[in-house]
């Protein structure tokens, strides 16, 4: 699943080359999670302002209204001035004077959601439950910790949940713990400020690498440019159970967490 590097690292890839651009026509494939909530043609005529990011949306900012897009377990962006016929799992083009920016999903579990607003109903459900942005100067250790002591799940299903802080997918989870040395399953109400101050400079460290390296492509993630991204080449400890901790030598474990797989030194993350 693109987590919040992947989302970003698409973003910078085509915000500046769409900004500007006026929607000339919408192509609708397969269903998609949700219903885009307007018909393609009342978007025709209307100008790309921007694109931001929340979590892990993408939010296109129209000259009235907005589009919010969600890539889902498997889904891509691509933006190209000249892109081929719409194959199977091309399942929405944006076609603008700069370009089409296309969502590929072969799972179909991505969205593009039009809203008259953020304030509107259909952008409150999706982003108004979303947690503090990692990367922001939002990110208040004396907010992180008061939200830790409230919650007895284990530490890393808390930081997934994404309602204390967003987009901390389960990649960047492993190596942020890791980094903050604190095992997966201490519960978050037992982390003291001093272990939470170490996780939040560790989330932080982790996600801003990652988007420097163009995210991590462990199957077929690429940005808008079809470009793959290299972080998961530094991974300390995700996908190398049984390898050796690259800190002391211990073999990496694996273990299971809701439905994810959890890495982890039972060595370098004591308690």
């Amino acid at each position: 699943m693109p987590e919040l590097p992947e989302v970003e690292v698409t973003r910078l890839s085509f915000a500046d080359r769409i900004a500007g651009a006026r929607i000339e026509a919408v192509r609708l494939g397969k269903p998609l999670r949700w219903p885009l909530g307007v018909a393609g043609d009342a978007l025709v005529g209307r100008t790309v302002q921007s694109v931001r990011r929340r979590g892990k949306y993408l939010l296109l900012d129209l000259d009235a209204g907005l589009l919010l897009l969600h890539l889902g377990m498997s889904g891509s962006l691509r933006f190209d001035t000249h892109v081929p016929e719409a194959a199977l799992h091309d399942h929405f083009d944006l076609v603008t004077t700069q370009g089409v920016l296309r969502l590929n999903d072969p799972r179909r579990f991505g969205a593009v959601v039009y809203a008259a607003g953020e304030s509107a109903p259909q952008a409150v459900k999706l982003l108004g439950g979303l947690g503090v942005e990692p990367l922001g100067e939002g990110f208040d250790l004396s907010a992180f910790h008061a939200g830790l002591k409230k919650r007895k799940a284990a530490i890393k299903q808390v930081l997934l949940s994404g309602d204390v802080v967003v987009g901390v997918g389960n990649i960047y989870a492993s190596e942020a713990l890791f980094l903050a040395g604190i095992r997966p399953t201490v519960s978050a109400a037992r982390i003291s400020r001093p272990r939470a101050a170490r996780l939040q400079a560790a989330i932080r460290d982790v996600l801003a690498r990652a988007v420097a390296k163009g995210g991590s492509t462990l199957r077929d993630f690429s940005n808008a440019q079809g470009e793959s991204g290299y972080f998961q080449l530094e991974a300390m400890v995700y996908d190398r159970g049984g390898q050796p901790c690259k800190v002391c030598g211990t073999p990496i474990r694996t273990m299971r967490q809701g439905a994810r797989a959890t890495y982890f030194c039972p060595t370098c993350q004591k308690s």
